[in-house]
This record gives structure tokens, sequence and C-alpha cells, in this order.
């Protein structure tokens, strides 16, 4: 499975955060999340969204698990209180771009880190993000996005 190291800076988010099992439930914070950003006019052709999974499914229990759906803001974006806000740090990350679907998440997750480690990279202790960019969501792409380091120190 081909990917890209690619070093993402620092960006101030929008989020909806949804608990309980990953999967199709995460679709209702991401809908929120836009329903949310259109009514601010950020939801554009250059929008960049964000998927974060803020813990491992294999050592946290389904029901406490966090999903943040996300969006980029402009730093002098005036906040309200109906979404909450932070800010996504930078670091290095694999990149692997594919087509949204079930079947192809599935089958990603599967190739993702075997490819990580032939390439001579650890995971970095981060949350992965699934990244969808103005076209891509057009097209049903995505990317998902794995915090690597090239050393184990």
């Amino acid at each position: 499975m081909n990917f890209d190291i690619e070093t993402l800076p620092s960006v101030r988010i929008a989020y909806v955060r949804q608990v309980g099992p990953y999967g199709s439930d995460n679709n209702q914070g991401m809908q929120r999340l836009k329903e949310w950003a259109k009514e601010e006019n950020l939801l554009t052709e250059s929008a960049v969204l964000f998927g974060i999974s803020q813990d491992n499914p294999e050592t946290t229990p389904p029901e406490q698990c966090r999903y943040d759906a996300c969006i980029v803001i402009p730093q002098d974006y005036q906040m309200n209180n109906i979404i909450s806000e932070s800010e996504l740090p930078s670091g290095d990350y694999a990149i692997f771009k594919l087509k949204h679907t079930a079947e192809d998440i599935q089958k990603a997750w599967n190739q993702i880190f075997p490819a990580i480690q032939s390439g001579g990279y650890h995971m970095d202790n981060k949350p992965m993000i699934e990244r969808y960019k103005g076209h891509m969501i057009l097209d049903d792409y995505c990317e998902i996005c794995v915090p690597v380091k090239t050393d184990i120190n």
C-alpha cells in the first residue's frame, strides 16, 4: 500500500464529539458539524475536515470511545458556544489516500501498519486522523493519516 509522509501543521479546529462505539454513529457527529459549518459559511470548497478517533478500541470499552468530527477554522474566527474548539498539533504523518467506502477503509486498516513498518517508520503516540479536503469530499475519497516517527526513542 502506497503512502506519502507529510508534516501536518498545527491548526485551529472546531469539533463535535461523539461518544460510543466507532462506526456509523460517527456520521451523526460529522453531519452536525457540517450543518453548523455551512451556517457559519465555513463549509467551502477549500474546507478541510478531520475525523479523529481519540481512543484505541482494543483498549477502551466501546461505550467510552471518543470520535471528534472537526473542521479547520481561521485563527481570527470568533467561536460561539454551540461547537467546541481545540488545536490539532503539528506532526509527521503517513498519508494513505483511498476511496471512502466501508470496504476500502476496512481493507486499508489491514494494510496500513505493515506498510508503515516496511517503510521504516513507527507509530507516534497521537491519534490517527481521517482527513477530507474539499474536492475529496465530492469525489468520495478520504485520507487516513497515521502519526509516525522514524525511530522508537
